[in-house]
């Protein structure tokens, strides 16, 4: 039976013989924190479903696995831009909460101490962070993700300037709705990804949650999705897959490095060293000068912004290696990230020249910057060199 009023933060479920507490919970609410302890501790559930995977349980659970972090593994994963996304957001909701006087997440902190003393079990309701980021990610064009970029960092600027009805917004919505809330209004495909794929899954994992009485405490701005899909039959599989590689992206990236060369021959071929020396000229160039310029402007190591330019001409014809993590290899040998880097991991975050100063967050810049110049080299390039034709 649900409430007559959807703005009751307290929704009672039912699914086949279970018994389910919906509670909408505020991000940065302290209220949202006394509500799901007295919930739970009056309650007395068999389980707690909280609105975490276990990537971000164990955010909350251990607070020093970023000691653990292998930087060189995360560059060869190519996973450098999904943690530098993670860490910006992170920062994005600690800076909220601080501004509040809230511990970030606290009322799902609450739901785990609160359910570990009433002897419930915990289960873990969201989609991994990192399929949903890559599948968010996954939906972008080149254009929406350079605005993506700038709506992360722009954020930093913004915080000084958040007023009541800002905060108001914020409690009713997730952390990355809120910094995409702007781009989304145009792109209803990153809501699909980021909001109504997870309203899916969160309905889903908590009515199958073990247990006859089930808590469950969830953003307030998923109630919605999950009370509109509660008795809908849902297949998780497609939704807790990584996107697959369309075949026009991949065609495309090994179309453009095969366009380059050939025109390279080309221009040998029918104007000898003046074009074919003029075309190359322009496609060492730009690519070197833009990506190294990317790794500067992440105050790379000299040897950095040098790899930078000598790897971004060779890399940008081959598909399967990227400037940026040649850069990224480089900067990471060059500056090895030292234990201080890693304590002040969670606090250098919380402003831009945190982001620069802390040599593990410098290293990520590296690597999508220099990427970034390269692939900005490589557009350039190309009717620069189409004039010698």
């Amino acid at each position: 039976m649900e409430p007559k009023n959807n703005q009751d933060p307290i929704h009672r479920l039912t699914f086949e013989d279970k018994e389910i507490m919906l509670i909408g919970t505020a991000h940065v609410s302290q209220q949202s924190v006394d509500l799901v302890k007295t919930v739970i501790e009056t309650e007395k559930p068999d389980t707690v479903c909280v609105e975490l995977c276990p990537s971000r349980y164990q955010n909350i659970s251990q607070q020093d696995r970023w000691q653990e972090m292998d930087i060189i593994k995360v560059i060869k994963e190519k996973k450098s831009f999904l943690l530098l996304s993670n860490l910006i957001l992170a920062a994005f909701q600690k800076r909220i909460a601080a501004k509040l006087d809230v511990r970030p997440g606290q009322e799902m902190i609450q739901a785990i101490e609160s359910a570990q003393a009433a002897g419930a079990h915990i289960h873990l309701a969201d989609r991994d962070v990192r399929v949903t980021l890559a599948r968010t990610w996954g939906q972008m064009g080149w254009w929406t993700r350079i605005k993506l970029i700038s709506q992360l960092i722009l954020s930093f600027g913004d915080m000084d300037e958040i007023d009541s009805e800002d905060v108001e917004r914020m409690k009713q919505q997730d952390v990355l709705e809120t910094i995409l809330s702007e781009v989304g209004r145009s792109m209803p495909t990153l809501r699909h990804a980021l909001i109504d794929e997870r309203d899916q899954y969160l309905a889903a994992k908590i009515r199958t949650a073990p247990g006859k009485k089930i808590v469950a405490a969830v953003g307030a701005g998923h109630v919605p999705g999950i009370l509109s899909n509660w008795n809908q039959p849902i297949d998780l599989a497609p939704l807790d897959t990584m996107p697959p590689k369309g075949r026009l992206g991949q065609a495309i990236k090994w179309l453009i490095p095969s366009l380059i060369a050939a025109l390279l021959i080309y221009g040998f071929y029918i104007g000898g060293s003046k074009v074919g020396g003029g075309m190359l000229a322009w496609w060492i160039g730009a690519n070197a000068i833009l990506a190294s310029f990317g790794a500067l402007l992440a105050l790379a190591h000299p040897l950095t912004i040098l790899s930078s330019a000598m790897a971004a001409p060779l890399t940008s014809l081959n598909p399967l290696i990227a400037a940026g993590w040649v850069s990224g290899l480089v900067e990471a040998f060059s500056r090895k990230p030292k234990v201080r880097d890693f304590e002040h991991l969670q606090t250098d975050i919380l402003s831009l020249k945190g982001f620069w100063r802390n040599k593990i967050t410098r290293i990520l810049l590296v690597v999508v910057f220099t990427n970034l110049g390269s692939t900005v080299g490589t557009f350039v390039a190309f009717p620069m060199m189409m004039r010698y034709l």
